[in-house]
Parts: C-alpha cells; structure tokens; sequence
C-alpha cells in the first residue's frame, strides 16, 4: 500500500501569516499535534508543532537561558531563539525544514521515516503542494486493512476518492475526523463522528457508492462532554 490509499485528505493547515493563537486553536480544536504551514501558492513552507509553542510569554512557560548557556551561545542562536519565543505569526516560529513524502511513498518507507525521525506524522506533497497527511494512526490503518487483502488496486482508489467526495458533498458530514480506507472492495470506516446520524450516514455513503463490495465499520462517536468542550467559543 502507499500514501494515497491511507492518508487524511481533509488537511488541516494554516499560512505563514497565520497568528500564534489562531494556530493554538487550531492544533486544540482538531486535536493534533502539528499543522503544516502553505504560502500564498500552496507550496509547503514549514511546519508548526506542539514543541513550538511550549515557551510561550503568554503562558508564563518562556523563561531565561542560563547566564552559562550563553555564554557558549552565538547571537544567532540567541537571536532564533527569542524569535521562536515572541514570534507572532507562523514564518517566525514554524520548522522550515519539512520532511514530506509523495504519493506513491510505500507505507513501510514512512513508517521507517517516522521512527527514525521521531515525528508522529509527515505531509503528503504533489508538485510541491499539500495532498494529504499521513500519521502513526493512519498506518495502523493500513497495517488492519492489508490484513483482509495484500493489495489495493485502481478501482480501490476510485471507491476511496468517491466515497470521501460523497461525506463532504452530499452526505454533509463533518469528517475532520474520519479516514476511509479501501482494499478489495472493502470500505474501512476509521476515526469518529459527532452523532449517531453522522455515523449511520457515513455507513449508507459506503454502502450506495458503486463497486463496494461490504464494510467495516470504525467509527466512533465522540461524547457530548468532549464536543462541547471542542467546539467551545
């Protein structure tokens, strides 16, 4: 299997003038970790993560460097760091070196990209510009899927992008939380939904999109505590 049968297509991103808060929120509201950073053509330019925002003013977390630690530091390095602290938009604080991978990347490739890299997910790139994410959880995905077949074939891939157009599109469900998987035939419906609606309309896309032969049903429903606490103003 590769990047395209597995990865989120629904990407979250924000852009290089994007505000600190604003990108808090957004990693807070979507739960997750990082958010890649586009310019004004769509190209990848950076990416923010949690460990960005760690030593902030705003949430007394910023502190000093030692009186001994500057002194073995240029002022450069003095300078970068004060800039990552008191940055306002993401071009000051964002990770500018961004490892990414294609389309066709084969799963067994990015997992080794994320275990040597220590990172829990890696952008998907088109001619430079943003398709797709693949995580930790998104393998797991595949690794489930290629379980029931060893391989996905071009029809998987026409159910899959059907599928995902027909939740946004007709069905109107929210699926910033939903990853579809495709193999054989077979719909794997992973992630979660905000009501039981959402998760029995998700199902009855599946089942009415053409060449779908049965599916597995993932998906959660998040608790009414939590969504009130994500969607909160």
């Amino acid at each position: 299997m590769q990047a395209r049968d597995v990865m989120t297509t629904n990407v979250v991103s924000v852009r290089e003038t994007t505000p600190v808060e604003e990108i808090a929120r957004t990693l807070f509201e979507n739960r997750i970790s990082a958010v890649p950073v586009t310019d004004e053509s769509g190209k990848v330019a950076g990416i923010v993560s949690e460990g960005d925002l760690m030593r902030r003013p705003e949430s007394e977390t910023d502190r000093p460097a030692s009186w001994w630690l500057t002194l073995f530091s240029s002022p450069e390095e003095l300078a970068a760091k004060y800039i990552k602290s008191r940055g306002r938009r993401a071009r000051d604080i964002m990770t500018r070196t961004v490892i990414a991978v294609n389309e066709s990347a084969r799963l067994e490739d990015i997992a080794d990209i994320l275990e040597r890299r220590r990172i829990k997910r890696v952008p998907v790139l088109r001619d430079e510009k943003l398709v797709g994410i693949v995580s930790r959880a998104n393998l797991l995905h595949g690794l489930v899927t290629a379980k029931v077949a060893k391989r996905t074939t071009s029809d998987d891939e026409t159910i899959r992008a059907a599928v995902i157009e027909a939740l946004r599109e007709e069905a109107g469900v929210r699926d910033q939380f939903i990853n579809v998987t495709v193999s054989e035939g077979t719909v794997h419906l992973w992630g979660a939904v905000q009501s039981d609606a959402e998760k029995a309309a998700a199902r009855l896309v599946a089942e009415n999109t053409i060449g779908v032969r049965t599916i597995e049903d993932h998906l959660g429903v998040i608790p009414p505590q939590v969504r009130a606490v994500l969607w909160a103003e």
